[in-house]
């Protein structure tokens, strides 16, 4: 493990951030962090009645065979490749277990699907109670207001870069859980094809497909700079 890497560890697990997961296909170049994930996901199932998840946990479900993604990733971000879903599953006894458990998977894996743009391979629930009454439903806390970013006013590529994220359609607003919303790299020494990457985060809306608002990211910070650099793209909140 790189000295970035367990940087980026000690952050995510200082801000309960969880892993880095990739979003749709190797080409994507995207990823969302485990938290913002898992709070859609409960969110589906708390539409369902007499059901509870706690431990609710995403993970490559074969680390081996997960290919390369097309740009470089975040740090210590998991590759591209199917996910392992496990979660404990406390419910009522209003229906047999087994088809509410049936239900619950299928609840998760076309929100991970459809709302996040989640391949999810295997959904694993490991029953640990039974409920006497449906579980009051939790509170979610409003997203924090837009911050504006250092530097507003300049002329940079982060500038340029910024303003490219935050006029895309589904973008509520930048973020920078990694230290920065926006960071540029260097070409690395003896690529082939030399080119800046630019690492971009940001939170998108709960109504949009997050994958397809990362797809209409990378396109557009790729075309807000000059050299077309490659874009790797990190959810960090869904609003």
């Amino acid at each position: 493990m790189t000295t970035a890497d367990r940087w980026a560890r000690t952050v995510r697990e200082q801000l309960g951030l969880g892993r880095f997961l990739p979003l749709g296909t190797p080409a994507d170049g995207a990823w969302i962090a485990e938290r913002a994930a898992r709070e859609v996901l409960l969110t589906a199932v708390a539409g369902l009645p007499g059901v509870r998840l706690d431990r609710l946990r995403l993970a490559l479900a074969d680390p081996e065979a997960a290919p390369e993604p097309a740009v470089p990733a975040p740090p210590s971000a998991l590759p591209p490749g199917p996910l392992r879903m496990t979660a404990d599953l406390a419910a009522t006894a209003a229906d047999p277990l087994p088809v509410t458990a049936d239900r619950v998977r299928a609840t998760l894996a076309q929100a991970a699907s459809l709302r996040l743009g989640l391949t999810v391979g295997e959904v694993d629930l490991r029953v640990t109670a039974l409920l006497d009454t449906d579980p009051e439903p939790e509170r979610r806390a409003a997203p924090p207001e837009r911050q504006p970013e250092a530097g507003a006013g300049q002329d940079s590529d982060e500038e340029r870069a910024g303003r490219a994220v935050l006029a895309v359609a589904g973008v509520t607003r930048l973020t920078g859980a990694l230290g920065r919303s926006v960071h540029v790299s260097a070409p690395e020494q003896g690529a082939v094809l030399p080119r800046r990457h630019v690492r971009v985060e940001c939170a998108v809306g709960a109504e949009h497909r997050t994958v397809e608002v990362a797809r209409r990211v990378r396109a557009a910070v790729a075309d807000a700079l000059a050299d077309r650099p490659s874009v790797a793209v990190l959810v960090t909140a869904v609003d």
